[in-house]
C-alpha cells in the first residue's frame, strides 16, 4: 500500500481552521469581518471567512459546517442586517450547539436590536434555534463598536487580542483534558 507523505497526513488531520468568522456580508464582508480575518491571518491563525476559504463548486452547508466543527473559536460579527439572514443565524446556532468559545462584535448594532424575525418561512423548530442562539450569543460579553465614531486599530487590537485569549483557553482545557486520561 503507498503511503502518504507526513505533511499531507498533518494537513488531513489538522481542522481546516482555529477562528470561524460569523458575519453578514453585505455589512461587514469588506470592513469588519475582513479585517479582522486578514490581522489574525497576519498573526498565523488559521481563520476561516467564507469568501477567503471556499471556491466556486464548494457546497455551502457542507464547507461552512465542517469548518465550524472544526474550529475553537467562533467570532460572530452581529450587524444591524444580519438576522435578516438564515446563513449567519444557522451558522451561529451551530457555534452555540457545539459549545465554541464565541467572540461577539457588535458593529453598529445594540444586542437589544437583534431579534430573530418570523416571515412565515421557516418552521417553528428552526426559529427557536436561531433565537436561543442569538440570545446566549446577546448575553456573552462582547465589543461593541460604532464605525462612525470608533477607532478601527483600536477594534481589531481588541478583537484579536479577545480571540487570542478564547484560544489559549480552549487550548489549556484541552490539554488538561488529555492529562486526565
Amino acid at each position: 500500500m503507498q503511503r502518504l507523505p507526513a505533511t499531507l497526513c498533518r494537513k488531513i488531520a489538522r481542522p481546516s481552521c482555529d477562528v470561524f468568522v460569523n458575519h453578514r456580508g453585505i455589512d461587514t464582508k469588506r470592513n469588519v469581518a475582513g479585517l479582522i480575518y486578514d490581522r489574525l491571518t497576519r498573526m498565523g491563525v488559521r481563520s476561516f471567512l467564507d469568501s477567503m476559504n471556499m471556491k466556486p463548486g464548494d457546497k455551502l452547508f457542507d464547507h461552512i459546517d465542517r469548518a465550524i466543527l472544526g474550529s475553537k473559536v467562533g467570532v460572530a460579527v452581529f450587524s444591524p442586517r444580519y438576522c435578516e439572514s438564515y446563513f449567519c443565524l444557522h451558522e451561529l446556532a451551530l457555534l452555540m450547539e457545539t459549545k465554541k468559545k464565541v467572540v461577539p462584535i457588535f458593529y453598529d448594532v445594540k444586542p437589544s436590536q437583534l431579534v430573530v424575525k418570523d416571515n412565515g418561512t421557516r418552521p417553528a423548530k428552526e426559529l427557536q434555534r436561531f433565537s436561543l442562539a442569538l440570545e446566549e450569543a446577546k448575553y456573552t460579553v462582547g465589543l461593541t463598536f460604532d464605525p462612525l465614531k470608533g477607532d478601527w486599530s483600536e477594534l481589531l487590537r481588541d478583537a484579536s487580542d479577545a480571540v487570542m485569549i478564547n484560544l489559549l483557553e480552549v487550548e489549556e482545557e484541552h490539554n488538561r483534558m488529555k492529562r486526565k486520561q
